[in-house]
């Protein structure tokens, strides 16, 4: 065991290297921004006040502040059609590192931003560290899909949902009145964002590049089973090595895919349509949402002002927890069972909350059922969509349209959460209490699709899931067309 344990060392700094200014970025920046609302929307205000001698009104208060929230999901969009080109020319490594230079400047404009006496610093500092986030939450998985033993593939390729998880933890945690949440403290805690990057940039040098872009990109072989030696902790990397060859054989003579050359190609509809519907589906679930509405409800079941944002820690913690179990499952029961368990359990808690928003005014304990409801929901989302989603991209297209994949699924997954904070309120005032019946659908169709048309993928080299896909695309091309003639004989009369 200790051995085993030491031959997996690399693997793991690899993944903890990655994922610290990676998806950790992603979730930390998502979640700071709520601590500081007021204490931002004031210095915003007050500014003005001091430029122009008159206070700002306060529905331009609120266009502003919807300005720096909005252009997060915005930066994320450029960074994730950067993100493809990156990954080819500069490995997944260097874009890894490279990605880190929006960080620090987006530290350095939130940390210089009340000195400056300037809210123009805070609105470009959110769009480059959204920039940074659209950049790792498509490179990292697919660094990391690319360099785990295809036995840990789908354990490894989870990661980014742990650190996802444990960035939106760590972003209320330091967000809280104790920590960073202090009035005068919020261009610190905006320019926090700096500690991971610095953690990166010191120790992802030091850790190999994806052996398969190495050896097929690259076509560099000793570099190649020197990065194997190193991830593996072992010098028999033969049957391995093998394997990658005989992918490079496959994507010989190609270049890498441009996205709407993936939309052309009947062979990979399937594959795209699997990552587009399963990727909205990841946004269009109705997680997001449960976030938004889960301090009012906390409010209704009694919990005080006060501690409210102690339950909100509770809730980054349930999908940390859901995500790490998801982690330990998935290599044992398979991506189709955890993406149909997630979403049907969904649905079911999704059905009983609506319930309980319905009768909290009339029957007195229907307020608990809610807030159980929430974080039933949230450890439900986090066992199935939130990881397994993300792993599609790496293990349903070859080393030639991977990266036009995340391209196209990042767009997508920015898009979509752009939209989805942009009608949420629209949506809530006009259904009510009935709000999450569209995310219901959304959820059932996820199980649906899942269940009907998504290929097992678990415990399966690249080039034998390729060579599946191929086979379910062309299936009756490759019957043939049924014969209509006369009766063929097999046999003579001897």
């Amino acid at each position: 065991m200790l051995e085993k344990c030491m031959q997996g060392r690399v693997l793991l700094l690899t993944i903890c290297a990655a994922g610290i200014g990676g998806t950790f970025q992603f979730g930390y920046n998502l979640s700071i921004i709520n601590a500081p609302t007021l204490h931002i929307q004031e210095f915003i205000n007050e500014t003005w006040r001091v430029r122009t001698g008159q206070p700002l009104p306060r529905h331009l208060v609120l266009l502003v502040w919807s300005l720096i929230v909005s252009l997060y999901p915005l930066g994320g969009l450029f960074g994730a059609l950067l993100a493809g080109p990156l990954a080819v020319m500069l490995g997944r490594k260097k874009s890894l590192l490279v990605n880190n230079i929006f960080v620090v400047a987006a530290a350095t404009l939130f940390g210089f931003s009340r000195r400056a006496g300037s809210f123009e610093m805070v609105i470009l500092g959110r769009l480059l560290i959204g920039v940074s986030a659209g950049v790792s939450m498509s490179v990292q998985p697919m660094y990391l899909g690319e360099s785990a033993p295809k036995e840990l593939r789908g354990a490894v390729a989870m990661t980014p949902a742990i650190f996802t998880a444990l960035g939106i933890v760590m972003g209320q945690v330091v967000g809280l009145r104790e920590v960073l949440g202090d009035p005068w403290a919020w261009p610190l805690l905006l320019a926090s964002c700096l500690v991971p990057g610095v953690l990166q940039l010191a120790s992802l040098p030091l850790l190999p590049e994806s052996p398969r872009y190495l050896l097929i990109d690259c076509g560099d072989t000793e570099a190649c089973l020197a990065a194997l030696q190193r991830l593996r902790g072992t010098a028999d990397v033969v049957q391995e090595l093998s394997e990658l060859d005989e992918e490079r054989a496959a994507c010989r003579g190609q270049r890498a895919r441009r996205p709407w050359e993936l939309l052309q190609d009947r062979g990979l509809r399937r594959q795209v349509t699997s990552l587009a519907v399963l990727g909205g589906a990841l946004e269009l679930c109705g997680n997001d949402s449960v976030y938004a509405v889960a301090s009012s409800v906390f409010r209704g079941a009694g919990v005080p002002d006060a501690e409210v944002q102690y339950a909100v820690v509770g809730t980054g913690s349930c999908e940390l927890l859901a995500a790490c179990v998801s982690c330990v499952l998935i290599e044992r029961v398979g991506r189709r069972v955890l993406l149909i368990a997630g979403y049907s359990l969904m649905t079911c808690w999704g059905s009983i909350f609506t319930v309980a928003l319905c009768l909290q005014s009339s029957v007195p304990w229907m307020p608990y059922l809610a807030m159980s409801c929430i974080f039933a929901f949230i450890l439900s989302f986090g066992i199935g969509p939130a990881g397994v989603t993300g792993i599609l991209a790496t293990e349903l297209f070859d080393q030639k349209s991977r990266p036009a994949a995340y391209m196209v699924c990042g767009a997508l997954m920015w898009i979509l959460l752009f939209l989805v904070g942009l009608g949420f309120p629209f949506i809530m005032e006009g259904l009510s209490h009935f709000f999450y019946v569209p995310f219901l659908g959304v959820c059932v169709c996820g199980a649906i699709y899942t269940a009907f048309f998504l290929p097992e993928t678990k415990g399966k080299s690249f080039l034998e899931i390729s060579e599946e896909l191929d086979r379910l695309s062309f299936l009756k091309q490759n019957q043939g067309p049924d014969w209509s003639g006369p009766e063929v004989i097999l046999s003579t009369e001897l």
